[in-house]
């Protein structure tokens, strides 16, 4: 690819997702009119907050990484009890890399996450709108942006080739993390771009940003190693 596929500062770039973000934002007319559950059709595991919804990944990952899982809530009894209801105390953007299956690395099961995935775990617009449902109107607590190592797509942006049909357009997102971790490697981008698409779910996504500042909501970025297994929380 000759030309810089982002051309822009992160500044307008920024200030560009914001507006896509905003065209796409539940507004509180617009929650209103989406399906809600009524609490007392709800059966979750535990009443969570941010920070024992973000202790669940964590202690799930450390459960999967050291060969011990649980295995909870996959059983077909579980996903008969959840019938048309769901319950997810976390809302996940991971990456559609077939290597990051999110519920199997944090030994979590049916109805447990709210799982958005795109090549590069880009905040689009169509993202950001989803999981704004599951925080508004599926009552996750928390928002995990998950990138990991070794990353295709970060990959085939820092290389900036022509590539067919609509892949190219992953790039604008992925590239003001390369623009700066210039010659600092994969890693370093991915690590950086998971930072990017946190701060646009923040500060672009006006449901989010309210239910942040409300303490009911927050938005947290972590990288998962292929190696260990692991995922480490920004």
């Amino acid at each position: 690819m000759a030309s810089d596929p982002c051309p822009h500062s992160r500044r307008d770039w920024l200030r560009r997702a914001g507006v896509a973000a905003a065209s796409l934002a539940l507004t509180p007319g617009a929650l209103s009119a989406l399906p809600h559950v009524a609490d007392a059709d709800l059966a979750p595991p535990m009443d969570h907050t941010p920070d024992t919804a973000l202790q669940a990944l964590v202690e799930g990952n450390r459960r999967f990484s050291a060969g011990k899982v649980s295995n909870p809530n996959r059983t077909l009894a579980r996903l008969r009890e959840l019938g048309t209801k769901q319950v997810p105390f976390a809302a996940v953007l991971g990456c559609a890399d077939s290597r990051v299956p999110v519920e199997i690395l944090f030994d979590q099961g049916f109805g447990d996450l709210f799982v958005t995935r795109i090549a590069g775990n880009i905040a689009t617009s169509e993202a950001i709108g989803s999981l704004e449902y599951g925080a508004s109107v599926l009552g996750a607590r928390l928002v995990l942006v998950l990138g990991h190592s070794a990353c295709g797509a970060v990959a085939a942006t820092m290389k900036a080739e022509t590539v067919p049909g609509q892949i190219g357009s992953l790039y604008p997102y992925i590239h003001p993390a390369v623009q700066s971790t210039q010659g600092k490697g994969v890693d370093a981008v991915v690590r950086e771009n998971v930072r990017n698409q946190v701060q646009i779910l923040q500060k672009a996504s006006p449901v989010l940003a309210d239910l942040g500042r409300e303490k009911k909501v927050r938005v947290v970025g972590g990288i998962f190693d292929f190696r260990t297994g692991l995922v480490t929380m920004l």
